[in-house]
């Protein structure tokens, strides 16, 4: 069965660090599109990054620089390294496979700016 799975979510201080990771089961990792999304409270889940089956990299305007998405295929994780962490990069935080018309989700991992 497909699955993702985060983690590394956490809450840190302005100017933090923090790296996200997602382990794919059940999927040819290799070939999908990684990406991972966020989602503050009473607003709409937005694209963060993307990493495409051939490395191609994309990522949000609001993140450029300061976040770096990574794919490690041997090992089936998707990765969010994430530094000078800003209040407004607060939410939850999902990963995203897809290749076509699939697509699977994970649950989510929660992360707090905050001082």
């Amino acid at each position: 069965q497909a699955q993702l799975v985060e983690s590394g979510g956490d809450s840190v201080q302005p100017g933090g660090s923090l790296r996200l990771s997602c382990a794919a089961s059940g999927i040819s990792f290799s070939f999908y599109a990684l990406a991972w999304y966020r989602q503050a409270p009473g607003k709409e889940r937005e694209l963060v990054a993307r990493v495409r089956a051939n490395q191609r990299l994309d990522y949000s305007d609001s993140v450029q620089g300061r976040f770096t998405i990574s794919r490690d295929n041997a090992k089936k994780e998707v990765y969010l390294q994430m530094n000078n962490l800003k209040p407004e990069d607060t939410a939850v935080y999902y990963c995203s496979a897809v290749l076509e018309t699939k697509s699977i989700w994970g649950q989510g991992t929660q992360v707090t700016v905050t001082s």
